[in-house]
């Protein structure tokens, strides 16, 4: 990450406790930003021993499907030079087919990154800043049993690009990253059973499935002068197995 300097930059990472939201604030930290980051438990220390670390970061609870509580959160910052929407749910075992789980999913993963969005452009129009979206390749096709999931991934896709047209005058760039299946708690069930794990990295031309660093880079190149020209548009980070 030496390519990339962030000293003296402000970056607010949603669901950036744990994954692929951890890894990116990590990043962005050891290239000198100050970090801010969010997740839903009470304090930092109620994230001891899950994977990744809080250490350098300033952490603030949040539950960015709450409307309220987004409306309500406040990290104290006059200027942002990147936001990157982190925070995600998914359901299984077809839960996501009952309208109120299908509800409280859209609510975490859609509409929560559009009120954190709208919320904070007057910080980011502050610093000319830009904001990455978390999707999914599930922004691009279906999920058989996640129909709330692949909906708010392909929501935020388009979110994505609308936002990127509103907000240029601002001179805020808006661009979705797009992982492939990437080892954190939320794909737990597909990479603890070795068997599924082996299945799905047969099929992966790298061989492997993705961690949570192998996008960090992504992050930091999209919020630096380097993607200056780049608002819009999507990066899926899969390994090769879109291609």
């Amino acid at each position: 990450m030496g390519a990339f300097d962030f000293s003296g930059k402000t970056v607010l990472v949603t669901g950036g406790s744990t994954g692929i939201g951890n890894a990116g604030a990590q990043a962005f930290l050891a290239a000198g930003a100050r970090v801010i980051v969010t997740g839903t438990r009470a304090t930092a220390a109620d994230y001891a021993g899950e994977d990744g670390s809080l250490e350098g970061l300033e952490y603030h609870r949040l539950d960015q499907g709450d409307r309220e509580a987004v409306a309500a959160f406040d990290p104290g910052i006059a200027q942002l030079d990147a936001l990157v929407i982190a925070g995600a749910k998914v359901a299984y075992r077809r839960a996501e087919f009952e309208i109120d789980t299908f509800a409280d999913v859209l609510a975490t993963n859609l509409t929560g990154p559009m009120q954190l969005a709208t919320k904070f452009r007057p910080q980011l129009a502050a610093a000319r800043g830009s904001i990455a979206f978390i999707g999914s390749v599930a922004s691009f096709r279906g999920t058989i049993g996640q129909p709330a999931y692949s909906a708010s991934k392909g929501g935020m896709l388009t979110l994505a690009k609308t936002l990127a047209q509103a907000f240029a005058r601002d001179g805020i760039r808006v661009n979705l990253v797009a992982p492939g299946l990437v080892r954190s708690k939320m794909t737990a069930i597909t990479w603890e059973d070795p068997e599924r794990l082996a299945g799905t990295e047969r099929l992966v031309p790298l061989g492997r499935i993705g961690e949570p660093e192998d996008i960090a880079g992504a992050l930091l190149f999209l919020a630096s002068p380097l993607a200056s020209y780049i608002t819009g548009t999507s990066l899926i980070i899969d390994g090769g197995l879109s291609a």
